[in-house]
């Protein structure tokens, strides 16, 4: 699941610069990070692990930083997801590092099985992912208006296999690929609903499953996503996303068109230690097949 060496430079140098940026602490402190002992967060407030890995929501990440760390401890998570639509599957797994709640790395892989689109090949993408919060906190500062901001970079690398890679090829499609985005989640906690935004700058096709760019779009295209969540009960979350999508392939044929991606959830967190996310999922176009809809299933375990 290793991408090339020149491709795990850059986020290599985001950690050193991240970990560069935390504040000093003070002199009295334990020198040591310690592992933390399962009652900092609240239930569900660090989100649930995204496709990508990032802490968030299934298909977007959030601000927030993932597992139940706080200031001065590492908490980590590690979680499986299965996606099914009428004619493809898509499963991904990974785990996740946060350090202090302010820096927060994951590691993913994505396996979509593209089914009778390309004689039943499995595309494999692997991402190394990065995020340092900014500003806010989701909990502490629920009575005021400042949302918590986190800035993240996800290094991706496809390997498509051979059939699919000649197609890629003809498009002038790239292999490796980086996004770069900035989110903002905000919790009102007496209401119990939680509103986060993102905006994403890519050139990934289908998040990268079909490449990074093309011969006729090669630049970043700036999208935004939205995630609402309703707690509804202390271990219960309702709620909704919207990911806006490129479609830098529209130019090769109506097959490569690329859709927006939206969904319906229920994250449920029996405890602290294993939280279970359901959704329906609209996924749009894909390579020729068009409304791919179905279900999701991801299980998270966090510390």
């Amino acid at each position: 699941m290793t991408p090339p060496s020149r491709h795990l430079a850059l986020p290599v140098l985001f950690i050193a610069a991240s970990l560069l940026a935390t504040p000093a602490r003070a002199q009295s402190a334990p020198p040591a990070v310690p592992l933390h002992p399962g009652h900092g967060k609240l239930l569900l407030t660090g989100g649930v692990s995204s496709i990508d890995g990032a802490a968030g929501g299934g298909l977007t990440p959030w601000a927030v930083i993932g597992s139940y760390a706080t200031d001065g401890e590492f908490g980590a998570t590690a979680f499986a997801t299965r996606t099914r639509t009428q004619d493809y599957a898509l499963d991904a797994y990974g785990a996740a590092v946060g350090i202090g709640d302010r820096v927060e790395v994951s590691l993913a892989r994505q396996q979509f099985d593209a089914g009778a689109a390309a004689a039943g090949a499995t595309l494999k993408l692997d991402i190394v992912g990065v995020k340092l919060k900014l500003a806010g906190d989701a909990v502490l500062d629920a009575d005021t208006w400042l949302p918590q901001l986190a800035v993240g970079a996800e290094f991706k690398h496809l390997n498509p296999g051979a059939a699919v890679g000649a197609v890629l090829d003809s498009v002038s499609a790239r292999r490796d690929g980086v996004d770069l985005y900035l989110s903002a989640t905000k919790l009102f906690l007496a209401r119990g609903l939680l509103v986060s935004g993102t905006l994403r700058a890519t050139r990934a096709n289908q998040n990268g499953l079909l490449g990074f760019g093309s011969a006729e779009r090669g630049g970043y295209a700036v999208k935004p996503e939205v995630s609402l969540a309703w707690l509804a009960r202390k271990d219960l979350a309702l709620g909704a996303e919207y990911r806006f999508k490129p479609n830098q392939l529209a130019y090769a044929g109506a097959a490569f068109r690329e859709d927006d991606w939206k969904d319906l959830f229920v994250a449920w967190a029996p405890t602290k230690q294993v939280s279970v996310t359901a959704a329906y999922v609209d996924l749009g176009n894909i390579v020729g097949h068009p409304r791919q809809t179905g279900g999701y299933l991801s299980v998270q375990l966090a510390y």
